[in-house]
């Protein structure tokens, strides 16, 4: 125990060191929030990748996921990796760094007003950033606090208040170039663990075939291409995880602040093997989850014999991973999760100080200002996130699923409609029209009873239809 806590107060320290450092050169609001449009190929690959995933995928999507679908659950890691990774970058990376520096804006909610032509969008996508991010930042420190529940036996409440504290202060320092940093930093770290827990899980299984064969043995559609749910909620799972990052705004602010087309080009590779090796490791454990816990042998991950889905990882890590190299699996877990919490609260704390407060409130508000300010609401939104992770609402992939597919639904038609054609039946009050009526049918969906995944994928796919189809019912005069 006391190694572990040695080695956590000595990964704080590194953390609060860099920021410290980056404290003094995020004087402007560019220098903050985009790193002076400046970052390098393997800083923007790293960050955009160890973005992506999170305690979210290890501590909960890689449990449920691999406990319900087993092997299929790895057609999700192929998705993020191909279409969320390889796809963004090919496809956008170029395109998002030149638009975004011609029209000179930084964030989404400026991006669409000023494609748009549209104060209005601004509005709504910047208070639907912030309202959405929220149980998505909780549900990341969620999956911290469980994490640390089990390893150093801490009350829920106060591992969760130490993250909450740790991040806020981390954030409200170094800003966009302290975290693209330290994200060089973290990926290495989470690299290192993964490989760790599939030589160990395939060591304690007694390899490839013996593990095939035993989860075969529980439920023979486990090792098949589908697994027991069947081919939809696979395929909702699969869309939502990898179309999503087409507009999720912490992923695609990593290629505003991106220096040129060759970093762009390096980057691709890098991220999406990065993300092929992360996710594959993530649903391949986790699928074998089923073979290595029961209710007898680790009671902590049932409750009347039936599974808890968010305790089942942290479970078969004790289990399989040797004590004296826990703290790896501790520092992977950690350095996903940190990572994804500095985008979100970077994002969401932008959306309230550039699209809010200068958009709307003090257009002429200085430099220092806004800097100043975006240090504060940093502070304000992880508050508002670490007291909703203490009502504990749901599961985690219940609350991502559902912060996911409501910022897919209002982003994805109009930013890749805008994005990618000019004119013809792509305008302003088409495409907030779209916005407006696919969120509302992911939340209704949601609301009466359907999984977070359909809901969230059924409202994407109706943003990408009617985006174009409003904008010739209802033209721009």
């Amino acid at each position: 125990m006391g190694f572990k806590v040695a080695v956590i107060a000595v990964y704080a320290a590194v953390i609060a060191f860099v920021g410290i450092i980056n404290l003094k050169k995020s004087s402007s609001f560019g220098d903050f929030f985009l790193g002076g449009r400046s970052i390098g190929p393997w800083m923007s690959a790293f960050t955009y990748a160890t973005a992506y995933f999170s305690a979210v995928l290890f501590i909960g999507f890689a449990g449920k996921i691999g406990w319900g679908f087993g092997y299929s659950g790895l057609w999700i890691a192929l998705g993020n990796a191909f279409v969320g990774v390889l796809g963004v970058w090919f496809l956008m990376g170029s395109r998002i760094r030149r638009m975004t520096e011609e029209l000179g804006v930084h964030t989404m909610p400026e991006f669409f007003e000023a494609r748009y032509n549209s104060p209005a969008f601004k509005l709504l996508s910047s208070c639907a950033v912030f309202v959405f991010f929220i149980p998505y930042t909780s549900a990341v420190f969620m999956g911290l606090s469980y994490l640390f529940q089990s390893n150093f036996q801490l009350p829920y409440t106060m591992a969760l208040v130490l993250m909450g504290g740790f991040t806020a202060l981390y954030m409200s320092m170094g800003g966009y170039r302290a975290m693209a940093s330290l994200d060089v930093l973290f990926g290495m770290i989470m690299l290192a663990g993964v490989l760790t827990l599939l030589g160990f899980t395939m060591k304690e299984g007694g390899g490839l075939s013996n593990l095939t064969a035993s989860l075969a043995a529980i439920n023979p559609k486990l090792t098949a291409p589908v697994g027991p749910p069947g081919a939809w909620p696979l395929f909702c799972l699969v869309f939502l995880t990898s179309a999503a990052p087409f507009c999720m705004p912490q992923l695609v602010q990593k290629f505003y602040a991106i220096r040129d087309d060759r970093a762009i080009k390096v980057g691709m590779v890098a991220s999406t093997f990065f993300a092929l090796l992360i996710g594959g490791i993530a649903y391949f454990t986790g699928a074998t989850a089923r073979i290595f816990l029961n209710p007898v042998n680790t009671p902590g991950a049932f409750k009347d014999g039936k599974p808890l889905f968010d305790a089942l990882m942290p479970e078969l890590l004790a289990n399989v991973i040797p004590d004296s190299l826990s703290v790896l699996m501790l520092l992977l877990v950690l350095s996903a999760s940190m990572s994804t919490l500095a985008a979100l609260v970077l994002i969401s704390s932008s959306s309230l100080v550039k699209d809010l407060y200068q958009g709307f409130v003090n257009k002429d508000a200085s430099e220092s200002r806004l800097t100043l300010l975006m240090r504060g609401a940093s502070i304000f939104f992880v508050v508002i996130s670490v007291v909703l992770a203490w009502m504990r609402p749901a599961t985690i992939v219940a609350i991502l699923g559902i912060s996911w597919g409501a910022i897919g639904s209002l982003f994805l038609g109009p930013f890749i409609w805008g994005l990618f054609v000019k004119g013809g039946p792509i305008n302003g009050r088409g495409a907030m029209a779209s916005a407006i009526a696919s969120l509302a049918l992911c939340l209704g969906l949601y609301a009466t009873g359907t999984s977070s995944p359909e809901a969230g994928t059924l409202g994407m796919l109706c943003s990408l239809a009617t985006t174009p189809l409003f904008g010739m019912l209802l033209p721009e005069h």
